[in-house]
């Protein structure tokens, strides 16, 4: 059972080799877990290498409250749009950005704060995808990319500064 929507105390937990994220109570008993898929050049922290970053990060922004399943962000900004299948054959290779997005600030000066390890300048975010699009398997150029309902669930009950660990170690039981 979820907790009431945006409440203080959770934390997330994101783990690459298990291509999953827990959301966990302020006594470390998980509440959900989702399976992800985070960046297919695996870890790391610099800009323009398309690598997950680790360590403690938060939830800086929460973008999208209101917008339909699938609205299609560019920018941050919603554009109108509603991913489908036409959309899809009309932006080959674009890599979509829907729903809603929780950007990530790293919280380690010069692990992923700051200078070329910056994670906010890099933007990355958890953010949800097209429902064709494969979960369960590192595949992004460096954000999680979620399920859409499942990253709806998420966004309505975490707040922002929601602390977020992103580790290359399997999630605890």
């Amino acid at each position: 059972m979820l907790p009431s929507p945006r409440r203080p105390g959770l934390r997330i937990l994101i783990s690459l080799a298990d291509q999953s994220l827990s959301l966990r109570d302020e006594g470390g008993r998980e509440l959900r877990r989702y399976p992800v898929a985070t960046a297919a050049r695996g870890a790391g922290e610099a800009s323009g290498s398309y690598c997950t970053p680790r360590g403690a990060h938060r939830v800086r922004a929460m973008i999208g409250t209101g917008q339909p399943l699938g609205a299609v962000f560019v920018g941050r900004r919603p554009t109108g749009e509603v991913y489908d299948e036409a959309l899809a054959t009309q932006y080959p290779g674009r890599d979509w950005i829907l729903t809603r997005i929780l950007w990530l600030c790293g919280c380690e000066p010069g692990v992923n704060r700051f200078g070329p390890v910056d994670t906010m300048r890099r933007y990355i975010y958890i953010h949800g995808c097209p429902d064709s699009a494969p979960i369960g398997v590192p595949v992004s150029h460096g954000c999680i990319r979620m399920r859409n309902l499942d990253l709806v669930e998420l966004f309505e009950t975490v707040i922002p500064g929601t602390p977020v660990e992103i580790s290359e170690e399997p999630l605890p039981a």
